[in-house]
């Protein structure tokens, strides 16, 4: 019986660029040429969803990568230099990072250290939602499809930080730069001491060390793969304070996002529904064509009750008695939700920065324990003053539309009166009585609304206007035309008087001339200074402390994606080592090397080289001698790590034997050789690999065949024991099990007869279709993420 059983195959319809296995879930995300991102269970291999390619996400993937408990998946994009984190269960877009260079690889590592877990600091978290109220959810009415942003995003969202382990995404540049993000949102480290192309990288789980294989060219234009050890021991030095501060400053960075999101709501909830209003009682003004203008023969109307009768004909015969009441009822409403929207969101969002930034400046105070890590205290402070200007500029908002709200009323409730009137219609008499400040009220909604000033219409006193709230909306470094007034302000005739008050730091700024939007970007802009200078003081204290060529690049195969291809990375955190494992085919294509480091730059290691010679009996029978088991000569396509001690491999047979081969290899007897190799620095490794020990191997039975499959790469997951095969021309895939044996041939044949229908249904490009022809198969992906690990840990 051959080893592994085979338990799904699929041909792709565009060429794949990189895949990836979920850490915890049977799930496996693939990337291909067109942008277009699938996610694949184990079973049958049946696709759970797809994300298509889109101007504003991007179009060209360049790496994946999953967050350690696979619930969020990033992937980046090279055409737009953006990196996105995306919700596993719903296929949603959570956050977008926007990075200067392309990202060329990527790595989430969990730091495994116990420090990290800070119980105490779990109780803080506690204690701050207690302190703050819970943040209210976008109306799903308003949500920006430009955002994809939806009802339930935003609880998400703030759900991002997940366990308060400390978990980094590591991205790696084209350009040879690195960045650290903390959970995936916070950059906490930025440097670029990389020599040249990142091809992929792994940091040590006890956040000593990070490596980096990289593609330097020289100036002849010849490639070589290397080896760099970046020395990070002051984020390890630092790591209960670093994930302190990277809690804080997420939570910060989610709130920003969710501030700039409820705003976009605002905006397109005034412009769909004010404007709306404000169209038809410009159509209204502009009707009238008569030299006298609609405010005087308004003026005339609410003074003496009697008007033109242009004006009245206008009012009967295109407003209506209905019309107008209908009107009235919308422009209240509107305001109302407009309202709310400041009140849940804007102020709600407000405080809870101040909160925070408030918590970051009391650790930056603390400077034995956050100087290091570039917290700098004049800076948050600046932060937590724009904040207070923010506030206060909400404040004004909301005052702003509470004057509005009563002059509307005011002036609907009277206007309504009068063509009740011009009908000869009966009156109720709760509308009969008008106070004099009704009438001031409807004196200044003339006034605002219907002005002569001719900064406000293009056309003098032709055009209705209600700008008096819109204006705060604008997104313009102008002044606002209608900035409040303040005149009778006791307390700012007070702050005027007095010099020392004054110039006071604990007074917030209010900016009385500007708009919302522009005091939002002065918040963001002193808030992104403040999260800017811890990544540039700890990228400073990163150092390199291995520098190590390896070998000549061989020319790559055409189309190969690069992700794909030789050197593979791993980090043992039990031993704290990490691995590296690559061919040399032009000098020896039929040998297979490891290179061992320890996380800790300054620990030796014995024996950090070896080799393993691919010349095996594969075939092996315990009856049968050494000299009558068949001899294969094979060579190396691809190597991942399944666990510590153990490779799986694709190997290709020679002229006589041209059939691919899966295979286990395990790494026991290679890592224990006891002859040790001695690395000149000046020369490369390729150049001195005749003193490389080398072992030869006994695979055993932990080997398969792959007929019918010129293949070419593979894809790991050790902890969910499975393997993906990939062909060379890049579109078929097989799924193997690796700790079983195949003992149904039968089902692997019905299996690939259906490959060419999942061929159709890969091509499907509705989402609609594919949710409801998989919707029993989805429903196990939606359930609750406890019920999820419970399940996982009894398939274990």
């Amino acid at each position: 019986m051959p080893a592994f059983r085979q338990v799904g195959e699929k041909q792709l319809p565009n060429p794949l660029l990189c895949m990836a296995w979920s850490p915890k879930r049977d799930l496996i995300a693939l990337a291909s040429t067109t942008g277009e991102l699938l996610l694949h269970r184990l079973v049958s291999f049946q696709r759970v969803w797809s994300l298509a390619p889109s101007d504003y996400i991007g179009k060209k993937i360049t790496a994946l990568a999953w967050r350690p408990d696979g619930k969020i998946l990033a992937f980046s994009l090279g055409d737009t230099k953006q990196v996105v984190l995306c919700g596993v269960e719903k296929a949603e877009i959570l956050h977008v990072l926007h990075v200067q260079n392309l990202v060329s690889c990527m790595h989430w590592m969990e730091v495994t250290e116990e420090s990290s877990s800070l119980g105490s600091f779990c109780q803080s978290e506690d204690e701050s939602k207690r302190f703050l109220p819970k943040l209210a959810s976008l109306p799903k009415s308003y949500s920006t499809t430009s955002m994809l942003f939806s009802e339930e995003k935003s609880d998400e969202i703030m759900n991002l930080l997940g366990e308060v382990r400390l978990n980094i995404l590591v991205l790696g540049g084209e350009a040879g730069n690195v960045e650290f993000y903390a959970y995936g949102m916070y950059k906490v480290a930025s440097f670029a001491t990389v020599s040249g192309i990142c091809r992929s990288l792994s940091l040590a789980s006890d956040l000593k060390s990070l490596v980096v294989i990289t593609e330097v060219k020289s100036a002849e234009d010849h490639a070589e793969i290397c080896f760099v050890q970046l020395d990070t021991g002051p984020l390890s030095d630092c790591l209960p304070e670093l994930t302190r501060m990277a809690r804080k400053f997420t939570h910060i960075s989610t709130l920003l996002q969710y501030l700039h999101l409820s705003l976009a709501c605002m905006c397109e909830a005034w412009e769909e529904i004010l404007m709306q209003m404000d169209l038809r009682l410009t159509k209204f003004v502009q009707e009238k064509n008569t030299s006298t203008q609609v405010q005087d023969e308004f003026l005339e109307l609410l003074l003496w009750g009697q008007s033109s009768p242009e004006l009245q004909a206008l009012l009967v015969n295109q407003l209506t008695v209905k019309g107008l009441k209908k009107l009235g009822q919308t422009i209240e409403s509107s305001y109302s939700s407009f309202q709310k929207l400041v009140i849940s969101h804007l102020q709600s969002g407000s405080e809870a920065l101040l909160y925070h930034l408030s918590e970051v400046k009391g650790m930056s105070l603390w400077k034995k324990k956050f100087e290091p890590l570039g917290l700098d205290s004049s800076t948050i402070e600046n932060a937590i003053t724009a904040v207070g200007s923010f506030s206060l500029k909400t404040r004004e908002l909301l005052q702003v539309i509470d004057k509005s709200m009563k002059n509307f009323k005011a002036f609907f409730r009277w206007l309504y009166v009068a063509m009740l009137r011009m009908c000869d219609e009966h009156v109720p008499p709760e509308l009969n009585k008008m106070t004099q400040k009704d009438i001031s009220f409807v004196a200044d909604f003339l006034s605002e609304h219907f002005s002569e000033n001719e900064q406000l219409f293009d056309r003098k006193g032709k055009y209705f206007n209600v700008e008096r709230v819109g204006q705060y909306l604008k997104d313009e470094d102008e002044d606002l035309v209608s900035p409040p007034s303040t005149k009778g302000n006791q307390w700012v005739k007070f702050l005027q008087e007095s010099t020392h008050i004054k110039e006071s730091p604990l007074l917030f700024p209010s900016f009385p001339q500007k708009s919302l939007h522009f005091v939002r970007r002065l918040m963001e802009d002193s808030i992104e200074l403040c999260l800017q200078k811890p990544a540039e003081v700890i990228g400073k204290s990163v150092k390199q402390a291995v520098f190590l060529p390896l070998y000549a690049a061989p020319p790559s195969p055409e189309n190969a994606p690069t992700l794909l291809q030789l050197p593979a990375l791993w980090n043992d955190k039990k031993a704290n080592m990490h691995y590296v494992v690559f061919c040399m085919p032009k000098l020896s294509p039929h040998k297979l090397y490891i290179l061992r480091k320890g996380s800790d730059p300054n620990r030796h290691i014995p024996s950090c080289v070896t080799s393993m010679d691919l010349n095996q009996h594969l075939d092996v029978a315990d009856s049968e001698s050494v000299e009558t088991r068949p001899h294969h000569v094979y060579s190396c396509l691809d190597a991942r790590f399944y666990s510590d001690d153990m490779l799986t491999v694709v190997l290709q047979g020679g002229e006589e034997n041209g059939h691919s081969v899966l295979a286990q290899l395990p790494l026991a007897s290679a890592l224990k050789c006891e002859s040790e190799f001695s690395w000149n620095p000046n020369m490369r490794l390729d150049q001195q690999s005749s003193a490389i020990p080398c072992q030869g191997l006994v695979l055993g039975n932990q080997w398969r065949e792959l007929e019918g499959m010129k293949a070419q790469f593979v894809e790991v997951n050790g902890i969910r024991e499975v393997a993906c095969v990939l062909s060379e021309n890049l579109r078929h895939l097989r799924v193997f099990e690796m700790d079983v044996e195949d003992e149904d041939d039968e089902g692997v044949e019905q299996q690939n007869a259906s490959a060419d229908q999942d061929v159709l249904e890969a091509s499907m490009a509705s989402h609609g279709e594919e949710e409801s022809a998989e919707a029993g198969e989805d429903e196990e992906l939606g359930k609750s993420d406890e019920r999820l690990e419970s399940e996982e840990a009894s398939e274990l």
